[in-house]
């Protein structure tokens, strides 16, 4: 399978493994291209982002509904095969759950979680939406589509954006939005959870204040899970890749990759 793979290389590499972005529910490999390719490129890291099959330009729309979050996993670890080095894996939100199945079956040099599916799943997450939007939950679950949580400006801003994000910049991420597969949340809820490996990966979890998809303590506990400790960023939302403080998101994971050795991979 072809996917779309957007790539951003520096000018003078100044660390040793490639960077892989995964993006989340109902996005593509635009979100991370907005801001963070160009911008890690240019600290010297070779940046990757894929869409995942049935995402952006992937082929694979015609059957999202029924696509599994372990085929999800395949195109990752497909696409980093083909890479010359082993990569960093960076997943935000759905795409940290791909990327705790792909921790699952072999180590990395380092991983990023991003405002990550929990290894819980999203049961709590659920119920709060459900409980906020009762009738759109119905539909949803008529439709056997998830596209209805987020087909307004409106629903984009409340699950993904800060207050003070422009309207006209939400209003051009929303018509990005598109449509997510029914089995995978399904997955993410309760079937295709996985356990956290005992692995040499070093993970760093960041999560939102403003988050209204996983909470800081749901973000929190995630970070135990992998022995570590959450690092919560006070003013944002669940798009930390494109929300106004993007850069310091950016900043930190730099850092961070600076400063810890990576694993073996």
């Amino acid at each position: 399978m072809q996917l779309e793979i957007i790539t951003a290389q520096p000018a003078t590499p100044a660390y040793p493994f490639p960077l892989l972005f995964v993006h989340g529910a109902w996005h593509g490999a635009w979100c991370w291209q907005e801001y963070f390719l160009d911008y890690f490129a240019a600290q010297g890291f070779a940046t990757h982002a894929l869409s995942l099959r049935g995402h952006g330009n992937s082929p694979g729309r015609q059957h999202l509904r029924w696509t599994r979050l372990r085929e999800y996993a395949q195109d990752v670890a497909a696409v980093a095969a083909r890479l010359p080095a082993p990569p960093v894996l960076i997943g935000h939100s759905m795409g940290g759950a791909v990327v705790q199945q792909v921790l699952a079956q072999r180590p990395a040099p380092a991983a990023v979680l991003l405002a990550s599916v929990p290894p819980a799943g999203v049961l709590a997450t659920t119920l709060r939406i459900a409980a906020r939007h009762p009738l759109l939950f119905a539909k949803v679950n008529l439709k056997l589509s998830l596209y209805p949580l987020v087909a307004t400006s409106d629903l984009a801003r409340e699950h993904f954006f800060c207050a003070e994000m422009p309207a006209d910049q939400v209003a051009g991420y929303a018509a990005r939005l598109q449509d997510e597969s029914y089995l995978g949340f399904l997955d993410m809820l309760a079937f295709g959870l996985s356990r956290p490996p005992r692995g040499q990966t070093p993970v760093l979890v960041l999560g939102a204040a403003q988050d209204r998809i996983f909470y800081p303590p749901e973000v929190a506990a995630t970070a135990r899970a992998y022995h570590t400790e959450a690092v919560i960023f006070p003013d944002m939302a669940h798009d930390m890749m494109l929300e106004p403080g993007w850069q310091q998101v950016a900043d930190h994971i730099i850092a961070w990759l600076r400063t810890r050795p990576p694993a073996a991979a």
